[in-house]
């Protein structure tokens, strides 16, 4: 036994004599770096990467992010109740992009109880429009009636909006959970009827759609109680020329995108982080109107509250210190601001001036889609 313990003992140390000398050993990053790097940094938990909020995403870190005391993390997620999941459980989460619908849907399936009490909310910011989109043969939204449809991938922003909106417009369906590049191919195989899809109009998914590939969207019954719950919108030739006839919009309804932010405890660092993120932010909303950003911001009115949620007591406080310069134009000045988008735009585009009364039923149908806003 001795003679074995020796000789496994001799071929262990003849082993390691042959092995190279071992590198320098990198010493742990001094504490003064790993603060500099950590300084600041709040994340951001956005939707799918076909969506909307990836694209306001970036546009945000490159606002906030000035290489020294701010920067914007953004995580791309699965969907609006995922990411409500992930701002309530999951560690770093500052923020996240989510649907304004998912607060309503998690209380009545009781998900997340007491939701209302600690769901905190920055903005309201752009609207999403619902699309659904069928084959030929599906006429209207009721011929959908125990029809297969994708509503997206659990958890999604979409599975709540199409479940809701079937079950106010009293239509059963058979849901299917496919990616929605997945179910685009099942819809021109006609393995299902139509898929629903909710993302800022135009969405990319149905830009490459040619004219004759046999697929068309489906008008949203408008409803009472679909539109109690959601914003009447339409999907126009403008948006997708080879998809609706001119002339020929499409109703559909809208839902309202939510920067959401964690309930943080007051004072820690995190908290302090995303206090000066929301200074940032509002300080230069502004920018963001210029050309180069995405094109849904100039639906952003930071001042709309969102009936249900509570706003973060910084950002509130912020609003209410800088009210004059976050506030809308007034009525009158609005009217003028909106006479002079019409007539530049007529002239633009080159067609013929409108009429006074023209202009203020127009700014009449602006003023209720701007009230809807806030839902």
């Amino acid at each position: 036994m001795m003679m074995r313990y020796l000789f496994v003992a001799a071929a262990t140390a003849f082993a390691v004599a042959l092995l190279p000398p071992l590198a320098p050993s990198v010493s742990a990053a001094p504490p003064a770096d790993v603060v500099i790097v950590n300084r600041g940094v709040v994340q951001l938990e956005t939707g799918r990467a076909a969506g909307t909020s990836v694209r306001i995403a970036e546009d945000l870190v490159n606002l906030i992010d000035d290489g020294a005391t701010r920067r914007v993390l953004p995580v791309i997620g699965k969907g609006s109740l995922q990411n409500i999941t992930d701002l309530k459980l999951l560690r770093g989460i500052d923020m996240a992009i989510l649907q304004a619908d998912v607060l309503d849907y998690a209380r009545q399936k009781n998900f997340l109880p007491g939701i209302e009490y600690w769901a905190n909310y920055i903005a309201k910011l752009y609207n999403e429009e619902f699309h659904l989109l069928a084959r030929r043969d599906i006429k209207r939204v009721a011929d959908l009636a125990n029809q297969k449809v994708n509503i997206d991938l659990h958890g999604a922003g979409t599975e709540i909006t199409a479940s809701r909106l079937f079950d106010l417009l009293q239509i059963t369906v058979t849901p299917t959970y496919d990616d929605q590049e997945l179910a685009l191919e099942k819809l021109r195989k006609g393995d299902i009827a139509a898929l629903a899809f909710v993302a800022g109009k135009p969405a990319p998914l149905f830009c490459s759609i040619p004219r004759d590939d046999g697929l068309h969207f489906l008008a949203v019954p408008l409803n009472p109680s679909v539109t109690a719950a959601y914003v009447p919108t339409r999907l126009t030739a403008e948006d997708y020329p080879d998809l609706v006839p001119q002339d020929q919009p499409i109703d559909t309804v809208a839902v309202g995108a939510v920067l959401a932010a964690a309930n943080l405890q007051v004072g820690s660092e995190r908290y302090r982080n995303l206090v000066n993120f929301v200074d940032a932010f509002f300080t230069g909303f502004q920018s963001l109107l210029e050309p180069g950003h995405h094109p849904k911001w100039h639906e952003v009115n930071i001042m709309a509250e969102l009936p249900g949620w509570r706003r973060f007591p910084p950002a509130e406080q912020w609003l209410q210190r800088n009210a004059p310069v976050a506030a809308v134009p007034n009525l009158q000045d609005l009217k003028t601001i909106f006479s002079r988008f019409v007539d530049e735009r007529q002239q633009a585009t080159g067609g013929l001036p409108m009429t006074q009364q023209e202009k203020d039923q127009l700014f009449g149908q602006f003023e209720a889609w701007q009230k809807g806003q806030i839902r």
